[in-house]
Order: C-alpha cells, then structure tokens, then sequence
C-alpha cells in the first residue's frame, strides 16, 4: 500500500470513528456484521452490477451514502421527499463496519496475527 493510500485511508478510518449515530441503529448493525457477504450485499447496497474493489475509494462511496441516508433521518419529519428506512441505514451500517474493519486490518497485519489464539 503505498503511503498515499495509507493516509487517506487513516484519514477514513478517523472519519468513521468519529460519526456519532443512535445506539439501538449501531447495535443492531454491529450484530448483523456476522452475516455480511461482501460479494452480495455490497453490490445490492450500493447498487452496482458488480461488487467495487476494495479500498478508500469504495469506503468513501458507502461512508457518503450513509451520510444521506442519515440525512433523511434526521431532517424535519414535515419534509415531503424520499422517507427514511431503518433497514437500508442498518445495512448501510454494516457495510461500513465491515468495510472499515477489512481496510484497517490490510492497514496494520499485526493486529490480525494478535488476534489468533495459540494452543500450546
């Protein structure tokens, strides 16, 4: 990974850690994580013919689409437009848990090996 991409996917990483949403939504998306298939639900989520390599740039695609769909959570609910759907903002949710988590473990392999349990 070359250092340009190394900074703007730490810049990424520190944007995500620092997006506050309602604890039930984020709960509830920590727990669908265990289900996450990249080849079939990141495709559908970000409705593509084909699954996006992974990397900042496909991170950025699912961390802006959850920046609208929040968007649509939080506006005035006398507002007339596209209603806001908790299920789409979950899997957006998990999406980007996943995603992240996959970067940042590409990022720092060291934490992937301390994560292995050793019989001795």
């Amino acid at each position: 990974m070359t250092c340009q991409k190394s900074s703007t996917l730490l810049s990424l990483l520190a944007e995500i850690s620092t997006l506050r949403r309602p604890a039930l939504l984020l709960r509830t998306a920590r727990f669908g994580t265990a289900d996450y298939n990249r080849d079939t639900d990141l495709r559908r989520i970000l409705r593509l013919p084909a699954t996006p390599p992974p990397g900042p740039a496909t991170l950025r695609q699912i961390l802006d689409l959850e920046a609208q769909i929040d968007t649509l959570r939080t506006r005035p609910p006398h507002e007339v437009g596209d209603p806001w759907r908790a299920a789409r903002h979950i899997d957006v949710l998990i999406a980007l848990i996943c995603e992240a988590r996959m970067l940042s473990h590409a990022l720092t392999p060291l934490a992937v090996a301390g994560d292995r349990v050793d019989a001795d």
